[in-house]
């Protein structure tokens, strides 16, 4: 498979080994000095993207527009998915974003979603997340906490908004969900889920010891999109 890397820092270095090692190629890579438009893509089978927010939407319009299906890794821009959807749709086009890709994460998706609805019934406990990151990051929450938290009040009809700080929890109102984010050097991810009462909390945890996770998850799911039109995620790939 060749495979073209939007984005080639850390993440990207990281995707290229695991994608070497499981026998794909690099034919083409895309940075601040090397803009997207500079690519051949007819020498690419599937682009992977992780770079900024300002620039994922204008990334999967030149990939669709390229007949190349697109893996995107990069966070905070949803609130422009329902106009990349459409314009995936009117073109033909693959996409697959995830505000994770690691499989622990997806499984930890899958497991926060269940507790979810075994907790609506019990409002005596507080709902809250805590994430915490490498210094490089960029966006808080991360995309994952948004994603943990949107899940959250999907399953649980009682919880109808998030609200954010950092370093320390925010004051929240019933029906709120506490969301905290700590910034510290070498942390490659990890977030918390707690439902705390008066008399006992539930905590469930995802540590990830490295971005190898993240980068062999986009790698997987590049080769499963292979063939395939429409909008996925990661949830898709692992089929939970």
């Amino acid at each position: 498979m060749n495979i073209a890397l939007i984005g080639y820092g850390k993440m990207g270095k990281i995707i290229e080994e695991i994608a070497i090692q499981r026998g794909h190629k690099i034919t083409g890579k895309s940075s601040s000095q090397h803009p997207i438009g500079e690519l051949d893509f007819d020498e690419i089978d599937v682009a992977i993207e992780f770079t900024a927010p300002h620039f994922a939407v204008k990334h999967i319009e030149h990939c669709i527009d390229n007949n190349t299906p697109v893996i995107v890794g990069t966070t905070a821009w949803n609130d422009q998915l329902p106009y990349v959807k459409d314009y995936v749709t009117k073109n033909d086009g693959s996409l697959l974003y995830a505000s994770n890709f690691s499989i622990g994460v997806n499984i930890f998706f899958d497991l926060n979603r269940r507790l979810s609805k075994l907790m609506k019934n019990h409002s005596e406990y507080s709902p809250a997340i805590e994430e915490i990151h490498h210094l490089q990051k960029m966006d808080a929450p991360s995309g994952t906490a948004i994603s943990l938290a949107t899940d959250m009040m999907f399953e649980n009809e009682n919880l109808s908004s998030w609200i954010h700080n950092e370093n320390e929890p925010p004051t929240t109102q019933p029906g709120q969900i506490a969301v905290t984010s700590f910034r510290k050097d070498g942390v490659p991810g990890t977030h918390t889920i707690e439902y705390k009462s008066a008399i006992d909390s539930i905590e469930m945890t995802h540590t990830a010891h490295s971005r190898q996770g993240f980068a062999l998850g986009a790698i997987i799911a590049a080769e499963w999109i292979l063939g395939k039109k429409g909008v996925y995620t990661m949830q898709d790939v692992i089929n939970l």
